[in-house]
């Protein structure tokens, strides 16, 4: 809103197009796609994968000139005509969010080139944007109507995407699993915000902190309510236990690309959320979500290292659900640096930040070679891993390297600085028992990640490695190296070069996710 020089305030914003650049962009691009997509004959199709990339590669460009200038746009006059609250803030935060889900989507359109010749093109291609648009649009989010609306943009096409091979079973029901959950989430959210706009009269995320910090009596207990359901709402997007049992069945259902995109992007978009709403909205009720917080990571950690380490005792486990539970595991991980920040003064939310860059990398690089190996392998159990490296040595050590990685092990020294930094915001938050936890679960997920490592470099079954000789693959799981498709080699290459640089330099992520909310 702006003011008239009469002083008679004007509907008519001026709107900052510069800093609304990157979600708008990749709209903008999702409709073209869409459209175009009635005109490219059926041999052409793969056309518009490229048109996607190239959307989303501008996306990211126009990060660049953002990036020293915080800007904000939609906002409200404040007093004397100046500027109040506002609904869409570009600043460093949202930046580095912003960064982590574009260059998630744009990894995982690398990995749907290939893999996803049997799903309709111009839908699949329209979803993927839409869905990284509204990803793109929460971290600037800085009111309650847009977060929930960036959301549901970023969630809705995501249904659609894993429920998309059609005649398959198993890729229904995890649509729908995953549709039910979401609107569950979505529900009970929305019940939080609403009894937060009937304490507070607002929905601007800063308001709602200043208003917030003197609640009369008698909405006490309404404003807590409201800031627990809330939190229950996004305890659903982040998979955080009780409410992950979701995340192996949808997993395993979708195709493989969309597992990926939303064990990476579904999760930093419901953290991003999360941080968005307790640290900025709700400081004044860190009593009431700090231990909520702490609990809920505890318990996610240990759920899902445990289900994982159940996984792993069974000879017909499936990659991607072990990757699945790895990925609920993880969440308690960056769960615990937002529970410290209610206990410990300063801003804790650079911990969570470096460590989802961290698993971004690692995680999309691991579901890479996993594609690879599902194109000889369908059913995709870790026993087809066996002898891996005889087959293609340098998919092998790659996939070893991603795996210490989210152990924590060297040569992942990105991994373990990233996890000492979480574990250093509990211990310097007084939480004890809960780095007591992590350290207990860390150990718990060795044995699953390592297990899986030395798979890689064993020999086959039935067959034995004299020494000096090669060793060759049995069945069908020979495949030349030639054959491996450029994306795939794309993207297992992109991931493994900046993970062997971030463990080179691990301070370069720590600084670059040293992000300040207030």
């Amino acid at each position: 809103m702006t003011v008239a020089a009469d002083g008679v305030a004007s509907l008519v914003q001026s709107v900052d197009w510069l800093a609304i650049a990157p979600p708008t962009l990749t709209a903008v691009v999702a409709l073209v796609v869409l459209v175009a997509d009635l005109f490219v004959p059926e041999h052409r199709k793969q056309l518009l994968g490229g048109l996607a990339i190239a959307g989303l590669a501008a996306s990211m460009a126009f990060l660049l000139p953002l990036w020293n200038d915080d800007r904000s746009t939609f906002c409200l006059s404040g007093e004397n005509g100046g500027t109040g609250a506002c609904s869409y803030t570009a600043d460093h935060f949202t930046l580095v969010i912003q960064l982590l889900v574009l260059g998630g989507a744009l990894l995982t359109a690398l990995l749907s080139l290939t893999g996803t010749k049997d799903l309709p093109a111009g839908e699949f291609w329209f979803l993927l944007l839409s869905s990284a648009a509204g990803a793109a649009l929460l971290p600037a989010s800085r009111d309650l109507a847009t977060l929930v609306v960036a959301l549901e943009v970023a969630s809705l096409p995501a249904f659609a995407l894993v429920g998309l091979k059609r005649g398959d079973r198993l890729s229904s029901e995890a649509a729908l699993k995953f549709f039910l959950s979401s609107v569950t989430a979505t529900a009970v959210m929305l019940l939080g915000v609403s009894f937060v706009y009937a304490t507070t009269g607002t929905l601007h995320l800063t308001e709602i902190a200043g208003v917030l910090d003197d609640v009369p009596g008698q909405l006490a207990t309404l404003a807590r309510a409201g800031v627990a359901l809330t939190l229950v709402g996004f305890a659903f997007k982040t998979a955080a236990a009780p409410f992950h049992f979701w995340v192996p069945d949808t997993y395993v259902g979708a195709p493989l690309p969309i597992a990926a995109y939303l064990s990476v992007v579904g999760k930093a978009v419901g953290f991003t959320g999360l941080i968005l709403v307790t640290v900025v909205a709700f400081p004044s009720y860190a009593d009431v979500w700090g231990p909520v917080l702490a609990f809920l990571a505890a318990l996610t950690m240990t759920v899902g290292n445990v289900a994982a380490l159940r996984q792993s005792a069974t000879r017909a486990w499936s990659a991607v659900r072990l990757l699945a539970w790895s990925s609920v595991a993880q969440a308690g991980y960056l769960l615990v640096p937002i529970a410290s920040s209610a206990y410990a003064d300063g801003d804790r939310i650079g911990s969570t930040v470096a460590y989802a860059l961290m698993y971004a990398v690692v995680n999309l690089g691991a579901f890479a070679v996993v594609a690879l190996v599902a194109r000889t392998e369908p059913e995709n159990r870790i026993a087809d891993y066996r002898g891996l490296y005889a087959r293609r040595p340098a998919a092998a050590v790659a996939l070893a390297f991603f795996l210490l990685c989210l152990a924590g092990l060297p040569p992942g020294i990105i991994g373990l600085f990233a996890k000492v930094t979480v574990f250093s915001a509990a211990v310097d938050a007084g939480l004890g028992w809960l780095a007591v936890f992590m350290a207990v679960n860390v150990v718990i997920a060795l044995y699953y990640y390592l297990r899986w490592t030395a798979l890689l470099f064993r020999a086959p079954e039935g067959e034995e490695a004299p020494a000096g000789a090669a060793v060759r693959p049995a069945g069908n799981g020979e495949l030349s190296a030639h054959a491996t498709p450029v994306p795939l080699t794309v993207a297992i290459a992109l991931t493994a070069a900046i993970g062997v640089a971030l463990s080179g330099a691990p301070q370069l992520v720590l600084r670059f996710a040293d992000v300040n909310l207030f």
